[in-house]
């Protein structure tokens, strides 16, 4: 028996040390990519280690009753932006996917102030349409706190965002984020079959 336990400890320590390890264990839903990516196994979106000032966080599942993941990236001065992919089983609807999401905004007191469904126009390919609702969190001094919330359908899957920013300060950043995440949505997403 103990021949047996010292072979299968040397075995392992050859295979870690060989490099051979697995990049993705079974049931990840995110594998290393270039860079520092994560790429998602599923859609084959990469959340890439920064997006102009944002640096990603984190990234993993967010829901496994729905089977939806995220990336979540910050920016300095209280900046954040998350990503969710949520796979489709239907048709999409945005504010259906995003209401529970309004919901905790609602109920800690934040006022909507904007809601549109428009097509984001795009440098390659043809525009999103994207649907967006903003709330105003707090109100300082000449910044307005905002969290905007986004959806799109993109292939089989459902691309939202929520970004977290003050105006007029951080628009540029937060309206940078949400264009550099649905162009890469639309280039590395599969369109549906």
């Amino acid at each position: 028996m103990t021949h047996v336990l010292c072979f299968l400890a040397i075995s392992a320590a050859i295979f870690v040390a060989s490099g051979s390890e697995a990049q993705t264990v079974a049931g990840d839903t995110f594998a290393d990519g270039n860079d520092g990516a994560k790429v998602h196994v599923a859609s084959k979106y990469v959340c890439p280690a920064k997006i102009g000032s944002f640096e990603r966080d984190a990234a993993g599942e967010s829901d496994p009753g729905t089977g939806s993941d995220f990336c979540a990236y910050a920016a300095l001065d209280g900046v954040y932006g998350t990503i969710r992919l949520v796979p489709l089983r239907g048709a999409y609807d945005a504010k259906e996917s995003l209401a529970d999401d309004f919901a905790e905004q609602e109920g800690v007191g934040a006022k909507k102030i904007y809601e549109s469904q428009t097509a984001v126009a795009m440098p390659h390919g043809p525009p999103v349409p994207i649907y967006t609702r903003t709330y105003e969190t707090a109100k300082l001094e000449d910044l307005h706190y905002r969290v905007e919330f986004t959806g799109a359908a993109i292939g089989n899957w459902a691309v939202e965002t929520t970004t977290e920013f003050a105006e007029p300060r951080d628009l540029p950043e937060a309206e940078s984020f949400l264009r550099a995440v649905y162009e890469a949505a639309q280039n590395e997403i599969p369109a549906r079959p």
